[in-house]
């Protein structure tokens, strides 16, 4: 089982989800979110020893300035939210990063649309819109393809994520499921939903 947890902040967070042992740390850089990161606060996720966790910036379209100005040496993976293509996907892979491409649903036919982008190395099927908190269609969790290689966002919650997990999904992106207040992670509700996975993985 794989945790993602976005919208992290660099000073607040992350030294707390690498003892919990989160796989993938989400930083976002989306000027309208209320989560957006100061590009300034980069350079100090050099002070942390990563153990076996990824940073990944979470952006929409970026740009190659983009990238190799804040990007290039601090993070493993880009999340893609944008209009990119498979072969910009290939074209961000060769500048030495791991992709995790979002594929935004709806309905069904929606998801579908992961087969265009095999250049990725994680799909995520979210809600549309980006930063907005939307509980993902249930009627849709059974129709997404299972594997590491596949992530689901919208709403996953402490008290939701044993029955997503029954219906044999493995892999969950949370952000706003665990704010006490808009855009500020709450670590009694981290630490509670780490403990809820290590339960169900027991």
């Amino acid at each position: 089982m794989k945790i993602k947890i976005c919208g992290l902040n660099i000073t607040r967070d992350v030294q707390l989800c690498i003892d919990l042992k989160v796989n993938f740390l989400g930083f976002v850089f989306y000027k309208r979110s209320p989560r957006n990161i100061n590009l300034k606060d980069i350079k100090n996720l050099s002070k942390f020893n990563k153990n076996n966790s990824s940073f990944v910036a979470v952006t929409v379209n970026p740009t190659d300035d983009f990238i190799k100005r804040n990007l290039l040496g601090n993070f493993d993976y880009i999340q893609l939210h944008g209009s990119e293509t498979n072969k910009r996907i290939a074209e961000i892979k060769n500048m030495g990063f791991k992709i995790i491409k979002a594929i935004q649903v709806s309905e069904e036919q929606d998801i579908d649309k992961y087969k265009e982008f095999n250049n990725a190395d994680i799909i995520l099927f979210d809600t549309p819109g980006m930063e907005k908190t939307l509980e993902f269609p249930k009627n849709l969790i059974t129709k997404i393809p299972l594997g590491k290689k596949y992530a689901l966002a919208g709403s996953v919650s402490e008290n939701n994520v044993e029955n997503i997990n029954k219906l044999g999904v493995n892999f969950f992106d949370l952000s706003s499921s665990l704010e006490s207040q808009l855009g500020y992670k709450d670590h009694v509700k981290i630490k509670n939903f780490i403990n809820k996975i290590n339960e169900l993985k027991n």
